[in-house]
């Protein structure tokens, strides 16, 4: 018999900040799915209402970091009578294994998943070594 499993959507988490903040506001960590394939490793995170403009993904000294912004609608003509969803900012950061190929790394934003596709580096790949007979 097949297990069925719910899909349950998460609460933002706030994270601790590495540094002093210059602009107010809640920072969420964006949950991460990492999965590893022969040829790459796909890293999922779930960002929701952040809009391409507003994300950056910085890759310096072997540290990837991932930073986005939600922003409020703001509509003159309407007043808020009930807010649930947060708004702020989202950052999280990576050390990448010199196994990562970083000239390659490829992003793309769909329905609030950040998809970030990281090549292995060739020497990383793995490899079948014939065996000679003597």
């Amino acid at each position: 018999m097949a297990e069925t499993k719910e899909l349950q959507a998460k609460d933002k988490v706030e994270a601790s900040a590495p540094a002093e903040q210059t602009k107010p506001g809640p920072v969420f960590t964006p949950n991460v799915d990492i999965f590893e394939t022969n040829r790459e490793i796909i890293m999922l995170a779930e960002i929701p209402g952040v809009k391409a403009a507003d994300l950056s993904i910085d890759l310096r000294d072997d540290i990837l970091t991932l930073t986005g912004e939600v922003k409020p609608l703001n509509r003159p003509e309407e007043q808020d009578i009930l807010i649930e969803y947060q708004f702020g900012r989202f950052y999280r950061q990576f050390t990448l294994a010199e196994a990562i190929d970083q000239s390659k790394i490829d992003a793309e934003l769909n329905n609030g998943i950040l998809r970030l596709t990281l090549p292995k580096a060739e020497k990383a790949m793995p490899r079948q070594i014939a065996v000679k007979a003597g």
